[in-house]
């Protein structure tokens, strides 16, 4: 310390505890990741298992190409997708858009789940593609049989068995959600109005930092 002090530790009990139950930021952040949930996480696992039973179909050619298409933005660093994102919000340096920060909370909101989106829906396609895949095949033969249309074997066969990887897939994305970081702390840095406590992740470490606002 400036004063020629020595740092100390001390124990402060459940007075943090204290300290976030009575806060203000942080329950508003929870909302945000509430409501980020909410819109997110139902568009993704759809969008995923549309593509999955796509495949599935076999009504693509080159299926390789297509499930690799997919699942490419999520071997791509958080981070770094985060970044690339921000570009494309860029008002100045966008070719799509004209920024965020003029558009309000929800729609900054909206672009993240955008961005998460991305990355996740390739991933969650393939634990649902590797659940239609399980699928006994003696069972949509028999349906054919019956004189089911692929309409009605999607709905009545293919649909039930993958409730499980629903359940997986619905799982791993809302713990995703609650550990929602990388995507507001990197466009904080282009739009001053995502505060430091937008996101209780955010909020820990900024407090843990003291640079908390």
């Amino acid at each position: 310390a400036y004063g020629g002090g020595e740092l100390v530790d001390k124990f402060v009990g459940l007075q943090n505890f204290q300290y976030v139950i009575t806060s203000g930021n942080f329950w508003a952040g929870v909302g945000r990741v509430v409501l980020y949930t909410v819109i997110q996480v139902p568009v993704m696992i759809i969008a995923a298992l549309a593509l999955a039973m796509l495949i599935d179909s076999y009504i693509v050619k080159h299926i390789t190409a297509f499930r690799l298409s997919y699942f490419l933005p999520y071997a791509i660093p958080g981070v770094v997708a985060s970044i690339i994102w921000v570009y494309l919000y860029n008002g100045q340096i966008s070719p799509i858009v004209k920024g965020l920060a003029a558009f309000g909370d929800n729609v900054v909101l909206g672009s993240m789940a955008n961005i998460t989106t991305w990355t996740f829906t390739g991933y969650n396609m393939l634990i649902f593609l590797a659940a239609l895949q399980a699928i006994p095949h003696d069972l949509y033969e028999a349906a054919r049989i019956d004189g089911a249309s692929g309409f009605q074997i999607a709905m009545k066969i293919k649909l039930p068995n993958v409730r499980a990887a629903a359940l997986l897939a619905m799982l791993l994305s809302i713990v995703g959600t609650i550990q929602l970081f990388n995507e507001p702390q990197v466009m904080s840095i282009s739009d001053p109005s995502i505060s430091k406590s937008y996101t209780p992740m955010m909020m820990a470490l900024n407090t843990s930092q003291g640079t908390l606002t």
